[in-house]
């Protein structure tokens, strides 16, 4: 049974990262943006399958969307069942990722050559749960990277009952390359993925790729009828350079999140991470961007990274706080509330 699911726009949505996007780095984020929509980063579905009560995500998350992994029709049904069960807001089959790992595996950006296959798979998976099940790719595989191939995919995974498509606007490079290389070597194409979004208006074409900041967003929705923008290394290294999403994107009235109170937040959380059993460095290293563009913030980017290796967390993020309170830029890049 195809479940139809209604349209909806998501205008900011944080990328998966693989070692980045896991539930501290969400918790963060969440804090600056209420409405963003956020992504696990790839789970590969036999892990979820070998360790189904592992903390994968935490109550207070959504929207948020669990990415997945594989090429095994059972293994993604039986992952999409458990990720369902988890309470997440959808689901997404990873065709992007072009790592040596995934191509050898047979899935992420490598699926791109077989949509028939990915269709039988995004079939499957949407039979499987009540939730939406998205699809992340690239534009094409380098030399079937053309409008043609790029069309042929979306549409025939389409035809399988998947409406929304991310699409990183690259081609992916196979044979060897590194993300790394991937993702600094193919040139951005976003007039394609446009083109795409213009073409298909029944589909909810989002677009991924080179986004740096709320104004590149909202070029984005302005240049073409897309669902939404995907940002992912400018939210992970500066993420209070989104602090005012909600309000210019949701239309949300909310005052953002300052700063310093975010420092505080998190000085608890990594407090309660340590007494749990925890180390702080789980969560401290995705917070370095808070110190970002801040008077003194080499040396409080330093003691937090040192927590790497121990040390009294408490302090730590303590002196780091220090620094966000005097700084004066605070108040006009993160609009400290009054």
């Amino acid at each position: 049974m195809v479940v139809e699911h209604v349209a909806v726009r998501m205008p900011l949505s944080i990328a998966p990262m693989m070692d980045r996007t896991d539930r501290h780095f969400r918790w963060l984020m969440r804090r600056i943006t209420r409405r963003a929509t956020l992504y696990t980063p790839m789970i590969p579905a036999r892990a979820l399958l070998d360790d189904p009560h592992r903390p994968w995500v935490e109550p207070g998350e959504g929207p948020l969307v669990l990415q997945l992994g594989g090429c095994d029709r059972a293994e993604l049904v039986a992952a999409a069942r458990i990720a369902e069960s988890l309470g997440v807001d959808g689901l997404d089959l990873n065709c992007g990722c072009p790592s040596p790992n995934a191509e050898r595996s047979g899935w992420g950006a490598a699926l791109m050559a077989r949509p028939a296959r990915v269709a039988e798979l995004v079939a499957a998976m949407i039979d499987a749960v009540a939730i939406p099940v998205s699809v992340k790719h690239r534009i094409g595989l380098r030399g079937a990277d053309d409008a043609e191939h790029l069309f042929a995919f979306v549409d025939e995974v389409a035809a399988a009952g998947c409406r929304r498509f991310t699409v990183h606007a690259r081609a992916a490079v196979l044979g060897g390359w590194s993300s790394a290389r991937n993702l600094a070597v193919p040139p951005l194409r976003p007039a394609e993925v446009h083109a795409l979004a213009r073409a298909r208006p029944e589909l909810q074409v989002v677009i991924s790729g080179g986004i740096l900041d709320l104004d590149g967003v909202r070029a984005h929705l302005g240049a073409a009828p897309l669902a939404g923008v995907m940002v992912g290394r400018a939210a992970y290294e500066d993420p209070l350079r989104f602090a005012s999403a909600d309000s210019d994107l949701f239309g949300d009235a909310s005052a953002p999140i300052s700063a310093v109170e975010l420092g505080q937040q998190l000085r608890a959380r990594t407090l309660a991470h340590v007494a749990g059993g925890g180390r702080a460095h789980d969560v401290t290293r995705h917070a370095l961007g808070l110190w970002r563009a801040t008077a003194g913030a080499r040396r409080a980017r330093a003691a937090i990274a040192s927590l790497a290796h121990g040390g009294d967390a408490g302090d730590v993020l303590a002196r780091a706080l220090a620094v966000l309170r005097r700084d004066p830029g605070d108040q006009t890049r993160c609009q400290v509330e009054k």
